[in-house]
């Protein structure tokens, strides 16, 4: 028997982001959800704001489904933005604000955007490549001409939630990767796919009321966005917003605001440990500490542990396409298998296959496959990349690594970052470990580079803590007496920093280019 729902109990049951949102403004309408600078919304007047920039995206003529490309850094208005997209049923495209102009009209011809908001900041790149771009809206974050979202959320605009028929499955997101070996892709997140993902973050990483978040990192980037703002907001949480993860910036917002719960990728936590604020700033009011992104080298999460020893650690492990979060390190686990990504969240069912899609016995390496709620439905306009990334029922992370027999998940590599030198396989992260263990070491990532007679010769890029000195041959020498020879690299290389994508990841394709080239 078929039952076809009525208007009226569709709108009932419906769960789009803009309900979700709807429900955390009735349980704590005047609580703070957000405070950037000295703006502070609270639930209730958030809530309006973002009715009246829905209400003025849809009164320029955007129809649901319509795609709204976001090019700006960290504000009030951006967030903004986002949860009007939701309400009013577009679709937001995110663009990393560091991209060139003609990465930028990739991203927004791509997408076929009709509207383009960017900071003010950010429209001379614009305007470099308008006559390009398929949009014919063009806005600001603030402080810009014609359709400033924070204006409208401040203005006298009808404050009403807009009175459509969103479908929950209909896509509101397309979360472009990073394109590190090809043209970006544009993953495909609907209101359902995200509202599993964040049940997932709330119940692995203990998100509540009472937390008090600093966000910190780029919210074109998933996991700042899906993996701790989003969810918070949902919770009744408050959000601190600051423009970038700058360690000044992040002691003086901890300190002032007490702040609790604070994410950040090991490049940005690094930076925290070796800057001398770290001790003169008063840090007690921390208690939840998150890292991911990329993987943690063990050593760097020793000495966190050792000096922040009241703040409880979550290891975050996963990908856009999986809205981010996969799998979770506990605090109680990082005393059991700290070099683990944990197990697999509450919406993830997670594997690891050979080639055939059968299981790897225990122990074995293998690629990490998913099948979750929480996963993308496609990449934009790519079928076939889609269907590759989809190949035998199972989204295809690109990560190689294995289970333990305790069901702890632990990442190797990425496929493109495993080296092959003489006809053997090295993790490259493997090499890392071993060399952070080193005291003059402050950061460090080993690549493969071309070799006529390694085919992939294993090379460290180094930056030395301030006041330390070591050599090529002395750093070669050290690796020799700790691991097997084929690992050991063939050479390292010295460098003031490591380069870094805005979202704090390494950008290992950089040093790759750079180091073969010289």
């Amino acid at each position: 028997m078929t039952h076809t729902l009525s208007p009226a109990i569709r709108r009932t049951i419906r769960n789009t982001l803009g309900d979700a949102l709807q429900r955390a403004v009735r349980r704590s309408p005047n609580k703070d959800a957000l405070v950037f600078g000295d703006r502070r919304w609270t639930y209730q007047a958030l809530n309006q704001a973002v009715n009246r920039v829905a209400n003025a995206l849809l009164a320029q003529g955007l129809q649901q489904g319509d795609r709204v490309a976001a090019y700006g850094k960290n504000s009030d208005a951006y967030v903004l933005l986002w949860l009007a997209c939701n309400r009013a049923g577009l679709v937001h495209v995110p663009v990393n604000f560091a991209l060139t102009e003609s990465e930028l009209t990739y991203i927004v011809v791509q997408s076929g955007a009709r509207a383009l908001v960017a900071d003010t900041g950010m429209q001379a790149q614009v305007e470099q490549v308008r006559e390009s771009l398929p949009c014919d809206i063009h806005g600001s974050f603030y402080n810009g001409s014609g359709l400033d979202v924070l204006a409208l959320a401040q203005g006298n605009g009808p404050s009403e939630t807009p009175d459509l028929d969103i479908d929950e499955n209909a896509v509101c997101q397309i979360l472009y990767t990073s394109g590190t070996t090809a043209a970006p892709k544009g993953a495909m997140m609907t209101h359902r796919s995200l509202q599993a993902e964040y049940a997932s973050c709330i119940a692995a990483l203990e998100l509540n009321a009472n937390d008090r978040s600093l966000a910190s990192l780029p919210l074109y980037h998933s996991a700042q966005m899906h993996v701790f703002l989003m969810p918070h907001l949902l919770v009744g949480a408050t959000t601190f917003l600051i423009p970038a993860p700058t360690p000044d910036a992040c002691f003086d917002a901890i300190a002032q605001h007490g702040i609790t719960s604070f994410f950040a990728p090991p490049t940005v936590w690094i930076a925290l440990l070796r800057h001398p604020g770290f001790a003169a700033h008063d840090l007690s009011s921390l208690h939840k500490g998150y890292y991911g992104a990329s993987i943690m080298p063990v050593p760097v999460l020793e000495e966190l542990r050792q000096r922040m020893p009241r703040v409880r650690l979550f290891n975050c492990y996963g990908q856009s396409e999986i809205a981010p979060l996969a799998t979770v390190l506990s605090p109680e686990e990082h005393a059991i298998q700290p070099a683990s990504a944990g197990r697999p969240v509450l919406s993830v069912e997670t594997r690891v296959v050979d080639d055939q899609m059968q299981d790897m016995p225990l122990g074995e390496m293998g690629e990490i496959v998913h099948r979750s709620p929480q996963t993308m439905i496609g990449y934009w306009d790519k079928p076939e990349q889609t269907e590759e990334a989809f190949e035998g029922g199972w989204f295809h992370s690109g990560d190689m690594g294995y289970f333990d027999q305790d069901g702890f998940l632990f990442v190797v590599d990425r496929v493109k970052d495993i080296i092959n030198t003489g006809g053997v396989v090295v993790s490259s992260r493997e090499v890392e470990e071993c060399l952070f263990t080193h005291p003059a070491v402050s950061e460090v990532a080993v690549i493969a580079l071309p070799d006529e007679r390694w085919i992939e010769a294993v090379t460290a890029v180094v930056c030395l803590k301030d006041g330390f000195s070591a050599s090529e041959e002395e750093l070669i020498a050290y690796a020799k007496e700790r691991m097997a020879h084929f690992k050991v690299p063939k050479s390292v290389h010295f460098v003031d920093d490591l380069p870094r994508s805005t979202a704090g990841k390494l950008l290992k394709r950089e040093l790759r280019k750079q180091f073969a080239e010289a």
